[in-house]
């Protein structure tokens, strides 16, 4: 069972995409206690300095689906294996 789980989706132009990716670059880049804006409201998260990513990207129908997935254990400070 999931501790918590937080999903958004929403219709972004570009320019506020990269926005977004920034702004979550920016909480990554400075670690420790991270404030992510999203949306109304304001999303505080634990960032160690090690974690673990996957980027997969799909194309079919018409579509280019790309996930970025970032993982990091709730304790601890190391990367999950």
């Amino acid at each position: 069972m999931k501790d918590l789980k937080f999903e958004q989706k929403s219709s972004l132009s570009r320019i506020e995409a990269a926005d977004q990716l920034a702004a979550l670059a920016e909480a990554l880049r400075h670690g420790g206690n991270a404030e992510l804006e999203l949306g109304p409201g304001t999303m505080s998260l634990r960032v160690p300095d090690e974690l673990s990513t996957e980027i997969e990207v799909e194309v079919g129908d018409g579509q280019i689906e790309m996930e970025i997935e970032l993982k990091w254990p709730t304790t601890g400070s190391g990367a999950p294996s």
